[in-house]
């Protein structure tokens, strides 16, 4: 099914795995995929690998199989930086042939090396995409604290109008920590009337490393809040996750409890996170048994 007449009906719940590189088999992955289909997710994403690129084949082979085999919706990413429009028909076909319907069409991150072919945005590749493949509902990313390049918070807005603009379906947010961050994002949307659908990914941190890398990584703020949690958890790594999902938790609660559009679980391929994040949900009232 369309992720766009899905959220048209309901406040949706989803998750996101990374397929494998090196030593972790595609067998591996779908064991992952097929456990958290357990959930009853609404979809469940497929990254690229770190980058945008490595790893193609593996996104297109598990997002089908997980749209064939576990009942519930694939959503594989999409990245054009680097590729000829040739090299996107073909992985659109694979897909297509796959049962797979829903794309998120990202740009990728600049590498030495990856220069563009055909496509140096994201909203050239949803465009051509609407023109080539007419019957592939399209997702965007957006950012509720703007992209690492972009030189402002309104430039992103900008950025993301043209995403609407060529043909985009819906959007899924980049992880932010501050959920008053997103309802100001959301509000400046509704300003610069982008209408589409807006699905937030939250991402619950493991351990203080991984929330650095992040913070660096996606320019997300860290709250004091999240600190302080960070603090008493010491440098036990298990205490560490523990806050970290508790946290998002808590963040999926009051974004649901607010009438977001969708709530996107990073779940870094651990299905007991998923599981969390669904289970926190179901408490508050907002998620399907």
């Amino acid at each position: 099914m369309r992720i766009n007449e899905i959220l048209e009906k309901k406040q949706t719940f989803s998750f996101e795995i990374f397929p494998p590189r090196g030593d972790l088999p595609v067998e591996q992955a779908m064991v992952i995929a097929e456990d958290m289909a357990h959930e009853r997710p609404d979809w469940i994403s497929v990254t690229f690998s770190a980058g945008g690129s490595g790893n193609t084949g593996n996104t297109a082979a598990i997002a089908s199989r997980i749209q064939r085999h576990t009942g519930t919706n694939a959503l594989a990413h999409l990245t054009c930086l680097g590729s000829s429009k040739a090299d996107v028909n073909a992985y659109v076909q694979h897909l297509q042939e796959g049962g797979v319907q829903n794309v998120l069409a990202l740009r990728g991150d600049r590498a030495p090396g990856r220069a563009a072919v055909d496509f140096s945005y994201a909203s050239e590749l949803i465009e051509y995409l609407k023109r080539t493949a007419p019957s592939l509902c399209i997702g965007a990313a957006c950012y509720p604290e703007g992209h690492v390049e972009a030189p402002s918070l309104t430039a992103d807005i900008e950025s993301l109008k043209r995403k609407q603009d060529a043909g985009a379906d819906f959007l899924v947010t980049q992880l932010f920590f501050d959920n008053e961050l997103f309802y100001r994002f959301r509000e400046a949307c509704v300003r610069a009337r982008i209408k589409i659908p807006i699905t937030v990914g939250i991402m619950p941190f493991t351990s203080t490393k991984q929330i650095t890398r992040m913070a660096f990584t996606c320019g997300a703020s860290i709250p004091a809040r999240v600190i302080k949690r960070l603090i008493a958890a010491g440098d036990n790594p298990v205490d560490q996750a523990r806050a970290g999902v508790e946290y998002a938790c808590e963040q999926l609660c009051d974004l649901a409890a607010n009438g977001v559009d969708g709530l996107h679980v990073y779940s870094m391929n651990k299905p007991n996170v998923a599981r969390a994040a669904h289970e926190a949900l179901r408490a508050c009232g907002y998620c399907k048994e």
